[in-house]
């Protein structure tokens, strides 16, 4: 199998021929499959169907505070609950506010808040000339849509197999106030499935901010979610290294439950320092007269305050697993031949990114749309939907059964292909005219 850099001009528009026969066969079949977001599939979801049992009128509706769980009062979460989200993120069950069943509504009211009233008594985000964040690249494309929403101005930080370049992060962070946030997905990072080095971590807890009110919104939205039983990759705790560094305000940690049991009916919090917390408290005293705590009380009891959440991601991992390594078997037969593209080989969380040759990312999403595919929009896991190189396509395969990922991953791969081919035609063409010239 030839690679596509080593082709002649001719070979690549006899290859774009024959391609066209197999995408125009693959418009024909006029398929409607879906890879655009990382959402269980309805086999991962009836793991939890038991959640609607925990909670009835034998069980009793009461939280082991004795508070009536159907009930106002319990505003910062149920001690069942605070246990359960403190066991994802490794931290004292005392230090949790139980939140509804999103974390990320959880961080646009505490953007909110920073805007109008400021955080912990500095000077509210509106009134300043500037406010920017910094954004790991590639990224989550809701929190970009957090921060765009508000108009902050989000700066790009590229990462590596570590993380984030942390010298850039210090050299921000250190040295410019108007930096207030930086987005962090520390564990099987979306999109690219990585993990933070220890060494990143340590770096980030040890910032010395110019700004007192820098927040690290540490998303550990994937803590628990490995697809090997026996290979679990494990990061350092940030919580901890921040005590060390003598730096306890400087995060604000998030998770949910929302791909352990119901994706929409699971419950969410955080953690932070006793400052921070307090600070939190008081926008919720204002904000709600409390949230749903019989959702509290049945995705507690279901997991059995923690216990429970190894054995449930293994079952999930049962569904997770066999989808991604189709994924990468077929990415590794097809375009690692042709050189065409690089992709990570993530251990657990939601997605496999895709990065394809510079320039054919939204042709290869243009094309699979055509086909009957529909992927996340090339450039959403960057700030303000531009991709520099418009290069990374974030790839989804939890949601379709395994048959149906076979087939949007040939069309994906046809859509690669035919895009990597015109694009290289381009550049043989372009050399040649100046050649010419």
């Amino acid at each position: 199998m030839k690679k596509y850099g080593e082709m002649t001009l001719k070979e690549l528009r006899q290859e774009e021929e024959a391609l066209m026969i197999s995408y125009e066969a693959c418009q024909a079949k006029e398929l409607s499959l879906n890879m655009a977001r990382g959402r269980p599939s309805s086999v991962q979801l009836d793991f939890s169907n038991g959640l609607l049992e925990t909670v009835t009128k034998r069980s009793g509706y009461h939280s082991e505070s004795g508070l009536d769980c159907r009930n106002y009062g319990g505003a910062y979460g149920i001690p069942e609950a605070q246990k359960t989200l403190a066991a994802i993120m490794d931290c004292n069950p005392e230090h949790v506010i139980v939140y509804g069943n999103s974390s990320l509504n959880l961080m646009f009211d505490l953007i909110s808040h920073a805007f109008t009233h400021g955080i912990n008594g500095n000077t509210p985000w509106a009134k300043l000339d500037e406010v920017k964040f910094l954004c790991p690249v590639p990224g989550y494309d809701r929190h970009f849509a957090v921060t765009e929403y508000f108009g902050i101005k989000m700066i790009n930080i590229p990462m590596d197999e570590n993380g984030p370049d942390m010298d850039m992060v210090e050299q921000y962070v250190n040295n410019d106030p108007s930096v207030k946030g930086m987005w962090c997905v520390p564990k099987f990072e979306n999109p690219e499935g990585i993990c933070y080095s220890d060494e990143v971590i340590r770096r980030m807890a040890r910032l010395n901010r110019a700004a007192d009110d820098f927040r690290i919104f540490y998303d550990n939205a994937y803590a628990v979610h490995y697809l090997y039983e026996d290979d679990q990759p494990r990061i350092l705790n940030l919580i901890d290294e921040c005590v060390k560094a003598g730096h306890p305000d400087i995060y604000f940690e998030f998770c949910s439950t929302s791909k352990i049991t119901y994706a929409g009916g699971g419950i969410s919090g955080m953690t932070a320092s006793e400052n921070n917390l307090s600070e939190v408290r008081n926008l919720i005293n204002v904000s709600t007269i409390g949230y749903d705590k019989v959702n509290m009380l049945r995705n507690a009891r279901f997991l059995k305050e923690g216990e429970a959440i190894p054995e449930v991601m293994m079952k999930h991992a049962e569904i997770l697993r066999p989808k991604f390594e189709m994924v990468l078997d077929m990415l590794n037969e097809e375009i690692t031949p042709r050189e065409i593209g690089k992709w990570t080989s993530p251990k657990g969380g939601y997605f496999i990114s895709f990065h394809a040759i510079n320039g054919c990312a939204r042709e290869i999403v243009r094309l699979a749309k055509e086909a009957g595919v529909v992927l996340t929009p090339a450039g959403a896991p960057f700030p303000y939907g531009k991709d520099p190189d418009d290069s990374v396509i974030r790839i989804a395969p939890s949601l379709p059964p395994l048959s149906e990922l076979k087939d949007a991953m040939e069309i994906f791969i046809i859509c690669v292909r035919l895009a990597s081919v015109r694009k290289l035609m381009e550049t043989a063409s372009s050399k040649s005219q100046k050649a010419t010239d």
